[in-house]
């Protein structure tokens, strides 16, 4: 295969899809220096080359409703991406998570002769199983990070490649809290509670207030023989950061937060506890070995349309691989701060060693070469013979 042919169509609609896709790219980079990589990608992506044919941030979008709000763009932008790659095939096309916009691109590239592959399962094991059949037609491969999703695809004879998960080869299995506290310039004896809300408009939007007065209770009712309390929010993006400060100056204006943009990653080494939106951030919290508290809320008419649907006993990442309760979750209604406080009061000011064994073998279970696990199944998909 000639390097200057070679053309890698990817598309990702969030910040974790564009950790997956910079992972990716770095390793087919190795292999193919002279690629095309074109389609949509976030700022890692773009950083190594990337050539984005739209902003990313146009599908970052959650829910039934959020949805039904930007469809016409969604489908103007998914109609334009399969024109664009049926005129200029790509050697393979790989979406990256988004599976609702992903797997019916897929499917439409697919049945024109082009190779796909779709890195992330979605939860097709949680809810909407029949989708396992839409992803068979639709997709050459699919490449999971989680070792239980492989099982679950063998059973429907669906190409699958467990490759692991890239975050846990890139976070250390010791995560250093006093390095990362003086990296930051937190101080190195308070007590550090971090609160994070998430990376999308949305989330913010209905978890900033409840984390907010949890931490202003907390404040009021901490043990009196307790460090300094400290809070500390890491943004995704100066855009998110922006919406933070809006939100607090209407629930909290009084309350001293230190707000770090595009630091995530250290905050959470930094802290003690974290009070955090559900995603893919509670597998990265795991990875460094954090206690936590996982809200959720989705918006009301979303919920209760689909949560019949859920069969899970979790549904953050943490508890679902460790096949057991190690965090504790609160979901729609469950989110107050009533319910929240003492859950980070236990893990704030209580030893919370036990976890860290957990969280370990979790880590070593994901811990696979996973961007070069993953280039080497998108390579060999190529190389191989229809």
């Amino acid at each position: 295969m000639n390097n200057s042919e070679v053309t890698f169509a990817i598309v990702v609609g969030e910040h974790s899809g564009d950790t997956l896709g910079a992972g990716l790219m770095q390793q087919l980079q190795l292999k193919h220096p002279n690629a095309t990589f074109i389609g949509i990608g976030g700022p890692k992506m773009l950083a190594l080359g990337f050539n984005s044919l739209y902003d990313m941030e146009e599908l970052s979008v959650m829910g039934v409703f959020e949805v039904l709000g930007r469809l016409r763009r969604l489908l103007h932008i998914r109609k334009s991406l399969t024109e664009h790659f049926v005129t200029n095939k790509p050697s393979v096309f790989i979406g990256i998570d988004a599976p609702d916009f992903n797997i019916t691109l897929e499917g439409r590239l697919k049945a024109q002769g082009i190779k796909t592959v779709h890195y992330v399962s979605p939860s097709v094991w949680a809810w909407r199983e029949k989708r396992v059949f839409k992803i068979a037609k639709a997709t050459n491969m699919v490449l999971s990070l989680l070792p239980f999703e492989k099982a679950f695809y063998d059973k429907h004879q669906i190409p699958c490649t467990f490759v692991g998960h890239s975050l846990a080869d890139d976070i250390p299995l010791v995560s250093d809290k006093n390095a990362a506290r003086r990296a930051l310039g937190l101080s190195e004896s308070a007590k550090i509670l971090a609160l994070m809300p998430g990376s999308r408009g949305g989330e913010l939007s209905r978890l900033v207030e409840p984390f907010l007065l949890t931490a202003k209770k907390l404040l009021n009712s901490a043990p009196s023989d307790s460090a300094e309390i400290e809070f500390v929010v890491p943004m995704i993006s100066d855009k998110r950061a922006e919406q933070f400060k809006q939100l607090q100056q209407k629930f909290a204006p009084e309350l001293s937060v230190n707000i770090i943009v595009g630091k995530t990653q250290q905050v959470m080494a930094a802290s003690d506890c974290l009070l955090t939106a559900s995603g893919t951030v509670t597998l990265e919290a795991a990875l460094v070995k954090r206690p936590m508290v996982i809200c959720y809320k989705f918006n009301p008419l979303t919920y209760h349309m689909f949560k019949s649907f859920v069969k899970l006993r979790w549904f953050s990442l943490p508890n679902l691989l460790a096949n057991k309760s190690l965090v504790p979750e609160l979901l729609q209604s469950e989110v107050t701060v009533d319910n929240i406080l003492p859950l980070i009061k236990e893990r704030l000011f209580e030893d919370q060693s036990a976890l860290d064994q957990a969280f370990t073998d979790i880590h070593l279970a994901l811990k696979q070469d996973a961007s070069a696990q993953a280039a080497k199944a998108v390579l060999d998909l190529i190389e191989c013979e229809d």
